[in-house]
């Protein structure tokens, strides 16, 4: 499949996502300047994204696309949680839950690319506009889709309360936010004392799950929607789909695929590689540990 057919593919996937949600948002009697909140909260999520594009492209860099899609995460999500007079128990959660995610994911991913000086995944991309473009563009599809249920929670009134089930989200995000911090911190610490085009983290966290960092992410936002369920009502349960969308990212496109097809490039020849992937869960962590 040529790329311009993967274009064309990507960008009618991202009009429909962003339509179903919005359509969902509409439901919301909520406005910010005049236009439907949520409807300015996603406009607002892709002009960013174009802002620090063009600079990004004319300077052929992606060192600031990690930290611009943090920014438009604590964007988007405050301005929702500042345009409510009344505030809730869980309007709170849910706003202090995405910034402690994004700040924290944001500083983390881009120490690591200024530390690395790029990112493999913008090697060729970087150099042709519409590629790069895409991921832009890509990543105003993630915020939209990740942060819908937590930005028409924060919008949606509800009671002043924390039902037990908004309890089962909160340990749920703490788990996830704990999986994904902890194992961010071993690989960082791993790739300060070795080579990671000679050696592959297989201790730690990563002894259980290959991608427990995936793992983490997934269940924190699961978490997410489901402390949201209680705000919800009729066509709103489709942004439910925030904990799927991110399933499918980190799965199937940009997340494991890639990181697996450079592992085996780099590691393939070597037998306790072969042991680890044969032995090691490439999602969900095993609760026992083979040594390799």
């Amino acid at each position: 499949m040529s790329r311009q057919i993967k274009n064309i593919i990507a960008i009618t996937f991202f009009l429909i996502c962003i339509g179903l949600i919005n359509v969902a948002g509409q439901n919301i009697d909520f406005e910010i300047r005049g236009m439907n909140a949520f409807t300015f909260i996603l406009i607002i999520a892709v002009l960013i994204q174009i802002i620090f594009f063009i600079p990004s492209f004319i300077l052929k860099t992606e060192k600031y696309y990690d930290l611009v899609g943090s920014l438009t995460y604590v964007t988007t999500v405050s301005l929702a949680y500042f345009a409510v007079e009344n505030k809730t128990m869980i309007d709170s959660i849910i706003y202090f839950y995405v910034m402690a995610w994004a700040l924290r994911l944001g500083i983390y991913l881009f120490r690591r690319v200024r530390n690395d000086g790029k990112d493999v995944r913008f090697e060729k991309a970087k150099r042709h506009f519409f590629w790069f473009l895409q991921y832009w563009m890509g990543q105003a599809l993630w915020v939209s889709l990740t942060a819908c249920a937590a930005i028409i929670a924060i919008l949606s009134p509800e009671e002043d309360t924390l039902p037990v089930l908004a309890m089962v989200g909160m340990a749920l995000w703490l788990s996830g936010f704990a999986i994904e911090s902890i194992s961010d911190y071993q690989k960082r610490v791993f790739r300060k004392e070795n080579n990671p085009s000679e050696a592959f983290i297989h201790t730690g966290l990563w002894a259980r799950s290959r991608h427990p960092n995936y793992f983490g992410e997934i269940t924190l936002w699961t978490g997410i929607a489901v402390i949201a369920l209680n705000t919800l009502n009729g066509i709103e349960y489709i942004t439910l789909i925030s904990p799927v969308f991110v399933y499918i990212l980190l799965t199937r496109m940009s997340g494991v695929n890639l990181l697996e097809r450079i592992g085996d490039e780099r590691y393939g020849h070597l037998e306790e590689y072969q042991r680890y992937k044969r032995n090691t869960p490439v999602l969900v962590p095993k609760l026992s540990k083979d040594k390799i």
